[in-house]
């Protein structure tokens, strides 16, 4: 197939790109910003110790915390007259992460995620609504931008806001939904609810921000009768969302690697896993002129794809993102992601893919509840048979202990934007 936006390179031409940018990103960065200039030379390092990929090795990490504490304008490599645009990230806790873009940084952004919307099949004559977060946050930004790139039909609605959600996709016969999973389960049971179905004209749905599970995503495909759906990755450091698609063969999200190295390492050795293992992944970007990041570690857990891809995109993939090493908790001394609880409940037709843990602690002790809702047809609300053999496999697969609640449809919270799993009010007892 012919792509206008895709690059099609051979394995030997990404190699060469990534050199040529890791040279140039370390030279750009020791030059421009005071915070690497010190860093590398803590380590001995000049940009000219570069010579080869493998000299990747050698760069110091960045983190989050680097971030923040260069507040306002973290890892500046350029004079702020150069600075056309500021985005933030959602966190928290302390201050913001805010990072600086210059304007060939939007165009390379806007690029990058106009191959995103050709790697779904999408074409001209589509119309994208987008649901995701504008403002400070890069979310609606990037789906727009790319959006006007690709040259389709941008409808810039933003989260919430369900009633002209469904009104647009009534009246203006959207084709595409761009969202978080969670908001897609809302949309699609508002769809059903209101009896929309037979009046909207939903085709596929590009989704990402938070993690997922097959279940979660075979539910809002079939309540918004999508033809497909496709799980997309970013993060704001690294320009915002639209690093990374899926495509039509689902085997993996190819990742744009002309654009950025991608590192898969052991989140506690800090060292390369093996081929197809999971691990921590670390960035560092090739062309990014106002804030490059140079080995940057985003928590974020996924696996390197070896082969090729039956799509015929010659870029390499990675997996959906499984979770973040900093998501992980302890409980009686076992390290617990939330996504391991929802690939449980994924055994069970009876229930949804709406679930919450919370964690409490009394008398000295950790104990663990699960609260997880029954499909709307199902009849197994309330049903502690049903509850007992949920605990039991997660006790099996995870081997603690869990007090197992069946819910009915809709009695858990609902997001328009990522949905809290872990409520942890241990520290509060």
């Amino acid at each position: 197939m012919d792509y206008r936006f895709i690059p099609d390179l051979t394995e030997e031409q990404i190699a060469d790109t990534q050199l040529e940018g890791l040279k140039w990103t370390t030279a750009h960065a020791f030059q421009g910003s005071p915070f690497y200039r010190s860093r590398m030379e803590a380590q001995g390092l000049e940009p000219g110790d570069i010579k080869t990929l493998d000299d990747l090795s050698k760069l110091p990490f960045t983190t989050a915390d680097d971030l923040k504490n260069g507040y306002p304008m973290p890892l500046l490599s350029v004079p702020e007259a150069d600075v056309v645009r500021i985005h933030g990230s959602s966190g928290t806790t302390g201050k913001r992460k805010i990072l600086a873009y210059t304007q060939n940084d939007i165009d390379v952004w806007k690029e990058m995620f106009a191959r995103c919307y050709e790697l779904a099949g999408l074409t001209v004559e589509d119309r994208v609504q987008i649901c995701v977060g504008y403002g400070l946050w890069t979310a609606g930004a990037g789906f727009q931008l790319g959006c006007e790139r690709f040259g389709a039909m941008t409808l810039p609605i933003g989260p919430g806001l369900l009633e002209i959600q469904l009104q647009m996709l009534t009246d203006l016969k959207s084709t595409c939904l761009c969202s978080t999973a969670s908001m897609a389960l809302l949309m699609g049971e508002e769809v059903q609810k209101q009896g929309l179905a037979d009046k909207i004209a939903l085709k596929k749905a590009i989704f990402g921000a938070e993690t997922h599970t097959p279940k979660m995503r075979k539910q809002f495909e079939e309540s918004l009768g999508l033809e497909d759906s496709f799980d997309i990755v970013g993060m704001t450091e690294l320009y915002g969302p639209g690093t990374g698609l899926e495509c039509m063969a689902h085997e993996g999200i190819h990742y744009w690697a002309d654009i950025y190295i991608l590192e898969i390492l052991d989140p506690e050795t800090l060292k390369p896993v093996a081929p197809g293992e999971v691990g921590e992944m670390v960035v560092t970007s090739l062309k990014k002129e106002a804030a490059p990041l140079i080995r940057y570690r985003t928590h974020d857990l996924t696996r390197l794809i070896p082969g090729t891809c039956p799509c015929g995109v010659t870029m390499p993939r990675m997996d959906k993102i499984m979770g973040r090493s900093d998501d992980m908790f302890i409980f009686r001394g076992v390290n617990i992601y939330p996504g391991q609880i929802g690939s449980v409940l994924e055994n069970f037709g009876d229930l949804s893919a709406e679930y919450q843990i919370s964690l409490n602690r009394s008398d000295g002790l950790d104990h663990m509840a699960v609260s997880v809702e029954c499909t709307p047809d199902s009849g197994e609300c309330n049903n502690e048979n049903l509850a007992k053999a949920v605990a039991n496999e997660i006790r099996k697969h995870i081997l603690v202990r869990s007090e197992v609640k069946i819910l009915g449809p809709g009695e858990l919270p609902r997001s328009f934007a990522k949905a809290k799993r872990v409520q942890d009010e241990r520290g509060n007892d």
